[in-house]
């Protein structure tokens, strides 16, 4: 029971992160569910399957609020599918003890990925009308980020966001509304490669539907919180706590000198708060002072 409310909280968090900057509700589940000495492939499985109702709640609701370009949603879908179910099949069948530390150095990647784009290259965004992107660019990008997703238990939206905020066509909502409603198809995708590679048997149900009570339960609270606090403070707050929960896992995993930890970890806090502090100085508190489209993130 204690440890279906832990998931329970995990989910809420996660989905506090995602509904709160648009990113990060894989990458925040699989990066806790590691800590708690879960395989990486039951970790991403799990969350996979809970992202399945998560991520369809969420493309309904952009669909309906017209934050999504239909055309490249159906660009995305076909090659990000492929390369789920091509992903959740290569890490369901290496060792989970092997795949591991090398997952959450992945992750690590990514929460220093965000740590730094919000730290450095927050701006706000310029409207756009629409993005006219090839299929020599969107196959690839597609490839690469639904198998990246599927190793890592997340990556779609940090990913295949930047690159189409890079581009120029589209707003930063759209964007958003964009990666969020093709992740879906996504999700769906890698959760069948799991449940083939593993078996229904290897997930844990009550874990899944933890997960998924307390992502239905923060998706109000989220919606509050994106009016109190700022883009850019959230961005780098996440990023931050990516970085120290990947780091305990490498350390664990890679080194074995327990007396070095905490000095590891005193540094990667001291790096973190040193950020906070720098980016509440530049915005000018806490709080969100005006409403803005930002470049944020995608899950």
């Amino acid at each position: 029971m204690k440890k279906l409310i832990v998931f329970a909280f995990i989910g809420l968090l996660a989905q506090l992160i995602d509904g709160a900057l648009g990113m990060a509700y894989g990458v925040t589940s699989t990066s806790l569910l590691l800590a708690f000495s879960i395989s990486p492939a039951v970790a991403s499985a799990s969350v996979h399957l809970a992202e399945v109702v998560t991520t369809a709640a969420s493309g309904a609701s952009h669909i309906r609020f017209g934050n999504v370009d239909k055309k490249t949603v159906y660009q995305l879908i076909i090659p990000g599918s492929i390369g789920a179910f091509l992903g959740a099949t290569f890490l369901s069948n290496i060792p989970g003890d092997l795949a591991k530390p090398y997952i959450s150095l992945f992750l690590l990647g990514l929460g220093a990925y965000v740590l730094i784009r919000f730290l450095f290259n927050f701006r706000p965004s310029e409207e756009k009308k629409g993005l006219d992107l090839s299929k020599k660019q969107a196959i690839p990008l597609g490839l690469i980020a639904g198998f990246a997703d599927a190793t890592g238990g997340g990556g779609w939206g940090p990913i295949a966001t930047p690159v189409l905020l890079s581009r120029k066509g589209m707003s930063a909502r759209k964007v958003v509304g964009t990666v969020d409603t093709s992740e879906f198809a996504i999700a769906v995708s890698a959760t069948l490669g799991f449940f083939i590679s593993l078996g229904w048997e290897q997930v844990n149900w009550l874990w899944v539907g933890a997960l998924m009570i307390g992502g239905i339960i923060a998706a109000p609270i989220a919606a509050w919180l994106v009016q109190k606090i700022h883009a850019q403070l959230m961005g780098v707050l996440v990023g931050g706590f990516i970085i120290l929960v990947n780091a305990r896992n490498l350390l664990t995993s890679w080194i074995d000198q327990a007396a070095l930890y905490p000095y590891v970890y005193a540094a990667i806090i001291i790096i973190w708060i040193a950020a906070i502090v720098y980016t509440v100085s530049k915005i000018g508190g806490f709080k969100k002072t005006k409403k803005v489209k930002v470049n944020s993130i995608a899950d």
